[in-house]
């Protein structure tokens, strides 16, 4: 269980340009939930998964993640029980290895070895079972230079890449964002086979509103840093982009943002 307790977050503190992020937010995430989360620009999305990364530091409050506090971890240690995968297709990936270097070091992450014998060819099978899965023909590349890869294929690889470590919590920041429609909906369909296979706890941000309600077993809606909706449950078996709209107007005081303003 992942446990949000009175976090706060101001970039440019004492400064005309102060921002308040987060003024003591709390959230509760259950061991195996799977969370779509949407919000405005600047709700706090993406700086909410950078926080629970360890990417930047928190100016108050608490992390826990299971009898773990993570709040004051760098980034580089919340990677041993944290995954994550980016908007950006070429964040994931080192473009100048080939596929098998990059699953190979993915592979051995947390664990001692030497640069120069970090691919082991008694891990090549295993690579192209999980290449296999993908349906893209990455098994027969695995000495092709990332670089070279699609975004779609990049981004299939790195999803594949991050939860090989089996982490305990999958943060998704508009993972399918930067593709075509077509390529989108593969990954997004990748995404919930291995969501479902391994039962990882998964943060997603989208502003794909079709994606929000369909996928995932709980919504959450921030708005100005707050947590302004959390649906679970039949509600959100039930949702639809009419019920969304018309559940952030009641609860929300600000009259003045425009649906489309909402996700953008």
């Amino acid at each position: 269980m992942l446990q949000i307790q009175n976090l706060y977050k101001v970039f440019n503190k004492n400064t005309v340009n102060e921002n308040v992020v987060f003024n003591k937010l709390n959230l509760t995430v259950n061991k195996g939930d799977y969370i779509t989360i949407i919000g405005s620009n600047g709700a706090g999305k993406s700086t909410l998964l950078n926080i629970i990364s360890g990417t930047i530091p928190v100016d108050g409050g608490m992390i826990m993640l299971g009898d773990k506090e993570i709040s004051k971890l760098p980034e580089h240690k919340c990677t041993k029980f944290i995954g994550r995968v980016f908007q950006d297709p070429t964040k994931g990936t080192a473009p100048s290895m080939t596929i098998l270097e990059n699953m190979s070091m993915a592979y051995n992450k947390g664990k001692k070895f030497d640069l120069s014998f970090a691919v082991n060819k008694k891990d090549i099978p295993y690579f192209k079972e999980l290449l296999s899965s993908l349906e893209l023909g990455l098994e027969d590349k695995l000495y092709t230079q990332v670089g070279l890869l699609s975004g779609g294929q990049r981004q299939a690889l790195s999803l594949i890449m991050t939860v090989m470590g089996n982490p305990e919590i999958l943060l998704l920041d508009e993972h399918t964002a930067a593709l075509d429609p077509k390529t989108s909906e593969k990954i997004i369909e990748l995404t919930e086979n291995i969501i479902k296979e391994k039962s990882i706890t998964t943060l997603m941000v989208t502003h794909n509103l079709n994606h929000a309600i369909r996928l995932g077993n709980r919504l959450i809606m921030l708005h100005h840093g707050n947590v302004i909706l959390d649906i679970s449950g039949k509600e959100k078996k039930e949702l639809t982009i009419e019920k969304l709209f018309k559940l952030f107007e009641n609860n929300s005081e600000d009259d003045l943002i425009s649906d489309r303003a909402l996700f953008s």
